[in-house]
C-alpha cells in the first residue's frame, strides 16, 4: 500500500502525477504568497539508472535517463521532487507539494486524496499489463538431474 505521507512513496507518487494537477497543486499553496526560496533551478539532466538482474541477483548499470529534479523551502520546509524526462515546471511544482505536504498545509488533505488517485491508477495499470502479458509467459523446462 503506497502512503502519500511517506515521503518516499511520495516521490514516486508526484513522479508518476500529471504536471498539470502539480500545477494547480502548486498555485493553490502559493496563493496565500508564503515564503518560497528554491534551492535547486530545474533542469533536466541524465541519471544512470542502475536495475537488478533478476537471475543472479546483482545491480547492473542499464544506461542513462532523462530527469528534471528541483528542490524548494516553502515556509522553512524543504521540499523536492524529479520527474521523469524534461519536465521544469512539474518539477518545481512537485517540490512545492512535497514540502506543502510535509509542513501539513492546508492543502494537503487535497493533495493527498489526489496523490491517492495516482496510486489508484498505477495499481489498475500494473493489473492490466499484467493480464495481458501473463499470457505470453515461457516455460523453460531444463536437462539438469536427468541422465
Amino acid at each position: 500500500m503506497v502512503d502519500p505521507h511517506d515521503r518516499s512513496d511520495r516521490f514516486e507518487l508526484i513522479a508518476a502525477c500529471e504536471g498539470a494537477t502539480l500545477a494547480q497543486f502548486a498555485n493553490d499553496v502559493l496563493e496565500g504568497d508564503p515564503p518560497l526560496s528554491v534551492r535547486q533551478e530545474p533542469r533536466p539532466q541524465l541519471l544512470m539508472q542502475q536495475v537488478c538482474d533478476p537471475v543472479e541477483r546483482r545491480p547492473f548499470n542499464l544506461g542513462e535517463v532523462l530527469v528534471t529534479p528541483a528542490e524548494v523551502e516553502l515556509e522553512g520546509t524543504r521540499g523536492f521532487a524529479m520527474v521523469p524526462g524534461k519536465g521544469e515546471r512539474a518539477a518545481l511544482s512537485g517540490a512545492i507539494v512535497d514540502a506543502a505536504v510535509a509542513a501539513g498545509h492546508e492543502e494537503t488533505p487535497a493533495i493527498v486524496a489526489a496523490l491517492e488517485d495516482v496510486a489508484a491508477r498505477e495499481r489498475e495499470q500494473r493489473r492490466q499489463d499484467w493480464a495481458q502479458s501473463k499470457h505470453t509467459a515461457v516455460e523453460f523446462e531444463t536437462m539438469e538431474g536427468q541422465e
